[in-house]
């Protein structure tokens, strides 16, 4: 529930200029006001699942946008059934300026493309269906113009190939690899919340350099809460991510029960040691390894 110093759970990534929300309880148009951010450059929303805490914010804040005169098209993914609910929640704003687009989710895994990224949707296990997603940001090898010299590549073509183009001419195709090396290593987020522990978010966690797991209760004297209400505790979420081994985990989606987080976070540390509290207007800037260098 949101509590006078503590907003609902979502998280934004920015990338390109284009903004991904995940999840829009009560109250995130505030919370996004508060951090000094745009909600004008979201293109896309997921929608963990049909809780209030995670959806009852969605009518405002796309009213919000639409009152900021945006006219491009609105993608929203989420479980079956998400057109219905949104579409309702829409009552209050039936005149949107903009086109709303749905994605719903079936399959246990998918995939799509958008704002740049490969965003993968993964099922998890709540008391009403939920996924979790990965954001990944992709980065082509270097251009190698030795390369391109020697597999004959006219150099008019170089620089779209370099953006992952395939040309035609004469004939002959030219694809990317001819000018590129090997591709380097980008960047990947993995959210899920409301779930209980399973093997699907190791396997979508893995190395990655943002894990945001729910941290419902803290130490094991919640174990039984936790089962009966398909959430999870610090300690849970450690061991997820002591397996899957992220760079580094933010836990989140705290009980109210919970008014500090701090005293829990020894123990779990002692699972999983780069574990962070999530924090109202958290961020982190992930670079591309060679930007890490030169930062």
């Amino acid at each position: 529930m949101p509590l006078p110093y503590r907003y609902l759970t979502s998280m934004m990534a920015r990338y390109n200029g284009a903004s991904v929300l995940i999840d829009c309880g009560e109250g995130t148009q505030m919370a996004i006001r508060k951090k000094g951010w745009s909600m004008n450059p979201i293109e896309l929303i997921l929608i963990t699942h049909f809780h209030g805490d995670h959806i009852s914010g969605i009518g405002g804040l796309l009213l919000s946008m639409g009152n900021a005169e945006r006219k491009e098209p609105v993608t929203i993914v989420g479980p079956k059934g998400l057109e219905r609910v949104v579409r309702s929640l829409l009552v209050i704003a039936p005149d949107l300026p903009f086109e709303l687009h749905f994605k719903e989710l079936e399959d246990d895994v998918e995939t799509f493309e958008a704002c740049g990224m490969k965003i993968t949707a993964f099922r998890v296990r709540h008391n009403v269906i939920c996924y979790g997603y990965r954001l990944d940001v992709s980065r082509a090898g270097r251009f190698h113009p030795e390369l391109a010299r020697e597999n004959d590549v006219p150099m008019k073509f170089w620089s779209r190939l370099q953006k992952g183009e395939t040309i035609e001419e004469d004939g002959r195709v030219f694809t990317p690899d001819l000018v590129l090396g090997e591709a380097r290593k980008g960047l990947s987020v993995t959210y899920c919340t409301d779930t209980r522990p399973v093997q699907r978010i190791v396997e979508m966690a893995a190395g990655v350099d943002l894990f945001i797991c729910e941290g419902m209760y803290g130490g094991h004297e919640n174990d039984a809460k936790a089962r009966e209400k398909k959430h999870m505790t610090f300690l849970e979420a450690a061991e997820l991510a002591k397996e899957a081994q992220p760079k580094q985990m933010w836990l989140t989606h705290y009980s109210p029960s919970i008014a500090k987080p701090d005293p829990y976070l020894d123990e779990t540390r002692a699972i999983f040691p780069e574990t962070h509290l999530g924090r109202d207007g958290k961020e982190l800037d992930l670079l591309f390894e060679e930007e890490e260098e030169e930062s």
